[in-house]
């Protein structure tokens, strides 16, 4: 769908190197561009370490077995004193230590990663943007750097906003309302909503600092949303940051269309599973259109065993079928969760997901009829492609304000009403209740409400699938950053 084929000579081929996090929420959609890049002609090589190769690698090797110039280059991880081998992601199970002796292994293989780029002479580097040394990397060598930035442009739009003109100061309260200046909607917050280092400086303030300054000294952003979704944000971005940017997504949509690569998309072990996946699909077949809830928090997010057992009676209450996919490490809740599982099986009302779940192939199912997530973007362009309604539950990072993108803004999901932000490893204060849950379940599977989002997210999802075919938004985006970029080769060759 969509493939813009370079010509010219070998020699014309642009060479590129791609270095995604190692956090399983940036690393697919830095891995999803990659792809998306050699099928557009350009020669990738996507540099990582083991245990996150084995995430992507299935992908990689269908793309290649297709034709398409990608690879992976594999770097050992570096043994850091206390940090066992094979734990090199970041996730909701990672503990604190740990995270802070994987982010002292990242140093070690930051001047590793920097001889590869010397070496392997790429015209251009993509890199996350949580690694701002790459800018100064790429400066060196003479290359461009694109900077991937996660999330929304809404959201960094927002954050931006709160940084320029502090709205959060001008309140009493940590409960009160306050609106964020100059955006191109009308936005409400409260300073319990913002992430705690915008609301006082904290050491990721500074990192953040960084990366904002990293940014723009690079060429420009890529980011994985597109045009229709949020096009005010995109201009308004680029107007803030003073950057180049491009959307060329929804990325996932665009790579992963064969059947193959959505059921195993951020898998790590290819075919693992299989008969559970297989069993999963008959009971989905077994209901009828749009009556099925899809309930998932993604790979960062864990709750307290009083939050899942609110979630657990909500469910069971709902009347509705539900699928939810919890964590292999709930470990304070296994015991009652194992016995619920066994109850909802029973009366084939629920199915529950230990760990990985194959998301991209449940969402497309007919009889999914809508989505509770945490407002992580990867899941929000997912649900919207799938034409899905969303019940908003945002917990840290960026996403109570990609909740108010959802609610506010496009009007394609209401809220469950979490009104506190919290820490990554920190489980917070608040606890909703069943019946707060209970309640956004009903509107976004039945009713008039119902309906209108659905309508809108349809919509939506319709410009998602146009803009990445021939002549669509994201489709000329990238067409014209690779000529940009072929132009700059050759500018740099003569």
């Amino acid at each position: 769908m969509g493939s813009y084929e370079v010509k010219g000579e070998a020699e014309t081929m642009l060479k590129a190197i791609f270095v995604p996090f190692i956090s399983t929420s940036h690393l697919i959609p830095v891995v999803d561009m990659a792809r998306l890049f050699a099928m557009h002609g350009v020669d990738v090589t996507i540099i990582t370490t083991p245990a996150n190769a084995a995430v992507f690698q299935s992908s990689v090797d269908r793309d290649s077995s297709r034709g398409r110039p990608i690879r992976t280059h594999v770097v050992k991880f570096p043994q850091v004193p206390g940090l066992p081998e094979g734990v090199e992601t970041i996730n909701a199970d990672t503990p604190q230590p740990l995270t802070m002796k994987i982010s002292q292994a990242l140093s070690i293989l930051q001047g590793q990663y920097q001889e590869l780029f010397r070496v392997m002479q790429p015209d251009f580097i993509v890199t996350d943007m949580f690694y701002p040394w790459s800018a100064d990397a790429a400066a060196e060598l003479g290359i461009p750097r694109l900077v991937y930035v996660g999330a929304s442009y809404f959201s960094h739009c927002a954050m931006n906003c709160v940084e320029e003109f502090a709205p959060h100061a001008k309140v009493d309260s940590d409960g009160e309302i306050f609106e964020l200046p100059g955006l191109p909607d009308k936005v409400e917050m409260t300073r319990l909503q913002l992430p705690d280092w915008l609301r006082a400086p904290t050491p990721y303030t500074y990192l953040k600092k960084m990366i904002k300054e990293s940014e723009k000294k690079s060429y420009g952003s890529l980011f994985k949303s597109f045009y229709e979704f949020e096009g005010a944000y995109e201009e308004h971005y680029k107007r803030v940051m003073g950057t180049k940017s491009w959307s060329i997504g929804p990325v996932s949509l665009w790579v992963n269309q064969d059947e193959s690569d959505k059921a195993g998309r951020g898998h790590a072990k290819e075919g693992e599973g299989r008969g559970k996946d297989e069993e999963l699909m008959k009971w989905l077949d077994s209901k009828k259109e749009n009556s099925v809830l899809y309930v998932s928090f993604g790979s960062m997010n864990k709750f307290p065993t009083a939050q899942l057992v609110e979630i657990a009676h909500a469910l069971e209450d709902c009347g509705h079928d539900f699928i939810w996919v919890v964590r292999k490490s709930d470990d304070g809740a296994r015991g009652f969760l194992e016995e619920y599982e066994k109850r909802v099986k029973e009366s084939n009302k629920g199915y529950l997901i230990w760990g990985w779940a194959p998301q991209l192939v449940i969402l497309d199912h007919r009889a999914t009829g809508a989505v509770v997530t945490h407002c992580g973007m990867n899941t929000v362009f997912e649900s919207v492609i799938a034409g899905l309604p969303l019940v908003a539950w945002p917990l840290f990072s960026e996403q109570f304000f990609n909740e108010k993108l959802v609610v506010d803004v496009l009007k394609i999901g209401v809220s469950v009403g979490a009104k506190e932000w919290r820490n990554l490893n920190d489980f917070g204060s608040e606890t909703v209740k069943r019946e707060e849950i209970g309640k956004a379940i009903g509107l976004v599977m039945g009713g008039e409400e119902c309906e209108e989002m659905r309508r809108r997210v349809k919509v939506l999802s319709d410009e998602a699938k146009k803009a990445i075919q021939s002549g669509g938004t994201s489709h000329n985006n990238l067409k014209e950053l690779i000529e940009e970029l072929k132009s700059l080769k050759l500018q740099k060759d003569i």
